[in-house]
């Protein structure tokens, strides 16, 4: 099993290497990797569906797009918030942690 395993690890590893090139090189990218938790793979699928956010009025929008709102519930006009919804893209919530500084 292991030998077949091999070459998928090799195709990840260089998939990684180049995923970790873009991010060096795409500024966005590389200021959304410099927030602590926030990894290559989750910066560039959020950078490749927002652009430059320009779609956005507020930046308060851009939890709400990606489903990160908290639920409410609301009984007499007194909202509540509730905890967060699992509702949105799951890719964009992930973040993987890649070391951007890592020499090719």
């Amino acid at each position: 099993m292991r030998a077949k395993w091999q070459p998928l690890d090799e195709r990840i590893d260089a998939l990684n290497d180049d995923l970790c090139e873009h991010a060096r090189t795409d500024e966005a990218v590389n200021r959304l990797t410099s927030i602590p938790g926030i990894g290559v793979l989750g910066t560039t699928a959020l950078v490749a569906d927002v652009g430059d956010g320009e779609a956005f009025r507020e930046a308060r929008d851009v939890p709400a797009w990606l489903g990160l709102v908290p639920k409410q519930m609301t009984t007499g006009g007194k909202p509540r918030l509730l905890s967060v919804t699992k509702r949105g893209n799951i890719y964009r919530k992930r973040s993987f942690p890649c070391a951007l500084t890592r020499s090719a």
